[in-house]
């Protein structure tokens, strides 16, 4: 088997009003991803996305750049069965038969950031290949699911303090047993956000699991002032109440904090989540898999979680491709926890295939299908594919 084409296409699908929030990124009026299509010699098709933002919105035409005039030269040709040989290609580039020779990375310049992002979406891609060609799901090919279902989180939670309640219980009525809200510099002070927060709680009965999600906006002092205020609401994690960035502000956060913390989704490589478990900074890794470097990358990341008795709840903001290779790792790995299920606008999730998103007492099956299960529509992608 070998690979005879690698493409990649930016969908950009813009949301009606009434499927818009707003949050610290502003209005969000429109969904995105890079979506990699690999094709085989012999007519298989493996699917990956490659993101450009955390978020719902970014600008694609970068990392389609990326696939197609430095990833794609690499792979043609190649057996798109060896994943774990053709990552070390992309990642170390000129210098990859020496990494392998010396058992050790050598990355290009790109080893963290955007490049990471593009090799994502095409590792991902090989990932569903792989599993395609032995006619099993992906999860099946790495080992298979270590629990028989798996807790899912609502994530959304962007209503002002007077009817957060009413959102939150939206998504408890539609069967969820956990659920994330936003706080932060969105809020405009600590004080509102330990509002918002304290009226979420009481408003949702206490077997309903509550985190919190600033984004990273906030700074040591106000990130240690909050979850000192929120202690008392037992709140399932704080997610990023500061930017990673600042390893050790992290972890002070962490040591003056009764509440679990957790972080991740802005990272790129184990590498960047041995610096965090080297500075104590987190409780729950949260890799983006469409960010991270795909499911190769992420199996690295959740032995991390695994070996260090941390939890893992991978970040699943993005596509219904993101979204499986999230529940999958979180399946695979005896540290994963939770899923996360976005509750904003996503057409990429819900519109662009059809994929098992069913509540079983407030959790997720393991993903059905061969690969990730994921064959998006081709009149979905024509009429949202954006011209770079």
């Amino acid at each position: 088997m070998k690979i005879r084409d690698v493409q990649a296409r930016w969908l950009h699908c813009p949301l009606p009003s009434d499927r818009q929030h707003i949050s610290d990124f502003g209005r969000i009026t429109s969904f995105d991803a890079v979506l990699v299509t690999i094709t085989t010699d012999d007519g298989l098709t493996g699917y990956g996305e490659a993101k450009p933002a955390v978020g719902s919105a970014g600008n694609g035409a970068a990392l389609v750049a990326i696939v197609l005039n430095e990833l794609r030269p690499l792979l043609l040709g190649a057996d798109p069965r060896l994943v774990g040989r053709l990552w070390g290609r992309m990642y170390n580039g000129s210098r990859a038969g020496h990494a392998e020779r010396f058992g050790r990375a050598m990355p290009v310049l790109g080893r963290r950031g955007i490049h990471i992002a593009a090799m994502s979406g095409v590792d991902l891609a090989l990932w569903d290949l792989a599993a395609k060609a032995k006619n099993c799901s992906v999860l099946e090919l790495i080992g298979g699911p270590c629990r028989d279902q798996i807790m899912a989180y609502a994530s959304g939670g962007w209503a002002p303090v007077a009817s957060i309640g009413e959102e939150l219980g939206r998504y408890k009525e539609q069967g969820f047993r956990a659920i994330k809200m936003r706080i932060g510099v969105m809020d405009g002070s600590v004080d509102a956000s330990v509002a918002r927060t304290r009226a979420a709680r009481m408003a949702l009965p206490p077997e309903v699991e509550l985190m919190v999600d600033a984004h990273g906006t906030l700074n040591v002092a106000s990130a240690k002032r909050y979850c000192s205020a929120a202690a008392e609401l037992s709140l399932r994690f704080v997610e990023e109440p500061i930017a990673s960035d600042d390893r050790r502000g992290l972890a002070e956060v962490r040591r003056a904090s009764a509440l679990p913390i957790a972080a991740g989704e802005s990272e790129f490589t184990c590498f960047d989540f041995v610096e965090l478990l080297e500075q104590r900074a987190i409780d729950i890794l949260q890799p983006d898999l469409a960010i991270a470097g795909g499911l190769t990358e992420g199996l690295r990341i959740a032995a991390l979680a695994y070996s260090h008795r941390l939890e893992l709840a991978p970040h699943s903001w993005g596509s219904a491709i993101t979204f499986q290779a999230a529940r999958t790792l979180a399946f695979a790995s005896p540290a994963g926890v939770f899923v996360e299920v976005p509750m904003g606008g996503s057409p990429l999730l819900r519109e662009m295939c059809a994929i098992d998103l069913s509540l079983h007492e407030g959790a997720l099956l393991p993903p059905c299908g061969i690969g990730f299960g994921v064959e998006p529509d081709a009149d979905f992608v024509r009429k949202f594919t954006k011209a770079t």
